[in-house]
């Protein structure tokens, strides 16, 4: 299936700590496209093992991931406004 990923993590104390071990685990699983966001095809069984691994690292109280998942990339039409990062979504950090 085809996941579009997206995390908010509070920038508190331990919030650089989280933020590096979240965009590792996603960076693992993913492409990544641009700050917070990834995407890419994943099994079922990779999605679960993500969700299992940023659970780990996700605070319930302060932070925050959206998983957005469709079938098939086919049916997701993208809109670049401002710079079109197509060509450079997986090397943006």
């Amino acid at each position: 299936m085809y996941i579009i990923l997206v995390y908010d993590i509070a920038l508190d104390q331990n919030g650089a700590k989280v933020l590096r071990h979240v965009f590792k685990i996603c960076k693992k699983y993913l492409s990544h496209v641009q700050k917070s966001v990834f995407e890419g095809e994943l099994t079922k069984s990779r999605l679960k093992k993500l969700t299992i691994e940023l659970r780990k690292w996700i605070r319930d109280d302060k932070d925050s991931v959206i998983i957005f998942k469709n079938r098939n990339k086919k049916w997701l039409d993208k809109q670049f406004l401002g710079m079109d990062m197509s060509d450079e979504t997986s090397n943006f950090f």
